[in-house]
């Protein structure tokens, strides 16, 4: 077959992103995700079900804290911008919230229903609320870090390119202080022209419009990166071009590794206090 992508056929090029068909017990992650969520909730004080948006998918899940003027830390779920919820994710507070930082777990509209330029919008209306009424919850509005799994770590990418005040007028330049991209996709080429675009629809514009490599720019906020060990070559490839592009625009960059884990597996070490994951992420907070 000819080559779709770089040197992958349409095949090869769909075997990178399926992950469903290398990890065949994909579901026990799922099913641990939102069962572990359940169990922070019954553990920690929260808030569900905030709006920060007209429609019924722009909510949040706060996770609070003693503290007040604690730092933020927002995570946003992957899925393939087509699945899961805020309702798997909340069990990061594990790590979060005992370490004195008030966590928030951010929901957007999926496609199909949506293109994904309405998905970036809206992950950023979630950032732009969180400093607007973090006092209320007791956090530090100069104190916003954002992280993100999979398509999640995508949409910190984006999180961390976006122009604020372009956005909405009277937002700081520095709404964000840091982020962290665990298993990101930074490069949407291969996924518009892989099987993922059935249900995306992007076309060539709009993929370049959310490709975070295409938006690499001078004075944007320190990243952390990670990507399993076990994970597919085009999730390094991601991660590596990612890496250099960051670096060589004069921005702050991190590595952690993460040997022996695949994608599912990699974002549980963020709950896991005292794995690598969850100090780096701390450690970018001051914690």
């Amino acid at each position: 077959m000819a080559a779709v992508f770089r040197d992958y056929d349409q095949a090869g090029l769909d075997a990178q992103y399926y992950l469903r068909g290398l990890i065949k017990d994909f579901q026990v992650y799922f099913d641990r995700y939102r069962s572990e969520t359940d169990r922070a909730k019954r553990d920690f004080a929260h808030r569900a079900d905030v709006a920060y948006g007209p429609s019924e998918a722009e909510r949040v899940d706060i996770y609070t804290t003693a503290n007040q003027g604690a730092p933020v830390h927002v995570f946003i779920h992957g899925g393939y911008w087509q699945a899961l919820d805020k309702a798997d994710f909340g069990f990061m507070a594990r790590t979060i919230v005992p370490a004195g930082a008030v966590l928030v777990v951010v929901n957007y509209a999926l496609c199909p229903s949506v293109r994904m330029d309405e998905i970036v919008r809206q992950n950023r209306a979630a950032l732009a609320w969180v400093w607007r009424n973090a006092r209320t919850f007791g956090g530090d509005p100069a104190r916003i870090f954002v992280s993100g799994h999979s398509a999640g770590g995508h949409l910190t990418a984006m999180m961390a390119l976006t122009d604020w005040p372009s956005f909405e007028p009277g937002l700081p330049r520095d709404l964000l202080k840091g982020g962290f991209a665990i298993s990101g996709l930074f490069d949407l080429e291969p996924i518009r022209l892989c099987y993922l675009n059935e249900k995306l629809r992007m076309d060539e514009a709009e993929a370049r419009r959310n490709t975070p490599l295409a938006q690499v720019r001078p004075g944007v906020p320190p990243l952390l990166l990670s990507v399993g060990g076990e994970e597919t070559a085009e999730y390094h490839r991601q991660q590596t071009e990612f890496r250099d592009a960051w670096r060589k625009a004069g921005n702050r960059v991190e590595e952690i590794a993460a040997p022996g884990l695949h994608h599912f597996s990699i974002i549980e070490e963020l709950a896991r206090p005292g794995s690598a994951i969850a100090r780096a992420a701390l450690g970018q907070m001051g914690l």
